[in-house]
């Protein structure tokens, strides 16, 4: 995990000055894990929705990277849009996670040289120590090959 959190500190240093962390990332899923306190917290005691939306939009990110890697595509990548539901104040360590692989892969599988843009939306769930669901967010990836 160090080589993604080095990329983390290097290349969007605002998630890793608030505390975000990759903990996990592997062929099924995407975690990221922050901790509310003082430097990322918002005037009503809780993780501030800026930092959630790093670290949830990380795990969706993180995974395309991965997918991108493992075929050796070279490609653009942009978030089109995005949506989020709060449903629990953030408080404590707060884990991150995509599962939407097979979404990627399919999505992959179809950047040709034809059709070589593609629309993709991936979710990330945020829960607490508890287990309790605090926060949902939907990405919309537009992705791009290039040959």
């Amino acid at each position: 995990m160090f080589s993604y959190n080095f990329f983390l500190f290097k290349d969007l240093p605002s998630a890793w000055l608030c505390g975000v962390r990759i903990t996990e990332l592997n062929e099924e899923m995407c975690r990221a894990k922050v901790r509310h306190n003082w430097f990322n917290s918002n005037p009503f005691n809780s993780l501030y929705w800026v930092v959630q939306g790093m670290a949830s939009e990380l795990t969706t990110g993180m995974l395309i990277i991965k997918q991108k890697e493992k075929l050796d595509y070279n490609i653009s990548m942009l978030v089109t849009s995005n949506s989020s539901k709060f449903l629990k104040k953030a408080r404590g360590k707060i884990i991150f996670e995509c599962s939407d692989v097979k979404k990627i892969e399919d999505t992959f599988q179809h950047l040709t040289k034809d059709k070589p843009t593609a629309i993709l939306n991936l979710n990330s769930k945020g829960y607490d120590e508890d287990g309790d669901l605090v926060s949902e967010f939907t990405y919309e990836w537009s992705l791009k090959r290039k040959f």
